[in-house]
């Protein structure tokens, strides 16, 4: 521990991007490999280096050292890992960047584009994450279209329960994500609980704008019964948007409703009252 007298030295950063530089795609040290594109070209990298920067390269390596738990003390080098889809510049680029948190212009393109190009249902929500904190609105869309592919699968994960009030709002608001409403109900309790824990604040709180964009109305009497008694348990969702799905039920229409919380998604399941939200329905 550092006494009453002790100084922090802070050392140039230049100095050490540029050191950190010199180990891009260098093969001395480096425990890991890579065989990038069509060309088959051979890129070198350190573990270490990866798996602290990039959760999806963490996960990656993490699985391919689960055979050495045997061996802890003599873990051999991995690899290599076929990339065969990605172009040896835009792998390079991101490479680069986990090394030395700096890209160009160009580089930063193409970083995107591998971001793209190797999406997953495990961190598809931290790269959704990551293109709202930027700016990055080709991505954004990217994302969510990922996202609307494989809903059911994306909301079980740790990235879905990590995202930001706004961006998990701005998901909901989809009219193509393949899950049911009451899925998606129990995967935003699921996400207020986690959000609540880690902000310390109460989770009506914390939910306070993604439960706006749950359709209620679309549940079924006897689910949205049940979802009421749950509610009791942590107040997850206001009485006002309950009570306003049992009025669009008491009087069979969606009146008094946003009509955007009485569209079916792609993969809500059909219910006989339905065909009642409809405002077009005769």
């Amino acid at each position: 521990m550092a006494g009453p007298c002790s100084a922090r030295l802070q050392g140039e950063a230049a100095a050490f991007t540029a050191a950190l530089r010199t180990l891009v795609n260098n093969p001395q040290f480096s425990d890991v490999t890579f065989v990038v594109g069509r060309e088959q070209q051979k890129v070198f990298a350190h573990r270490c280096v990866l798996a602290c920067r990039c959760q999806a390269f963490r996960g990656m390596l993490s699985q391919e050292l689960v055979g050495s738990e045997d061996h802890p003390g003599s873990i051999p080098p991995q690899g290599p890992f076929i990339l065969g889809n990605v172009q040896p510049e835009v792998f390079l680029a991101v490479i680069e960047f986990l090394y030395t948190n700096s890209v160009t212009l160009n580089s930063h393109i193409l970083c995107v584009k591998f971001i793209k190009d190797t999406l997953s249902v495990e961190q598809v929500c931290e790269a959704l994450q990551a293109a709202v904190t930027y700016g990055q609105a080709d991505l954004q869309q990217h994302c969510l279209a990922f996202i609307e592919g494989c809903t059911a699968a994306v909301v079980r994960t740790q990235g879905f329960h990590e995202l930001s009030d706004v961006v998990l709002a701005w998901v909901l608001r989809s009219d193509r994500l393949a899950v049911d409403e009451l899925d998606l109900v129990q995967a935003v309790r699921e996400w207020a609980h986690v959000s609540s824990a880690v902000l310390e604040r109460p989770v009506p709180e914390v939910a306070a704008l993604p439960v706006r964009e749950l359709r209620l109305p679309l549940l079924a009497p006897s689910e949205l019964a049940t979802l009421e008694s749950h509610n009791q348990r942590d107040l997850l969702i206001p009485v006002e948007s309950i009570a306003a799905a049992w009025r669009a039920h008491a009087l069979r229409k969606g009146s008094g409703v946003p009509s955007r919380l009485c569209r079916p998604r792609r993969g809500t399941r059909p219910r006989d009252h339905h065909r009642h939200l409809d405002p077009h329905a005769k």
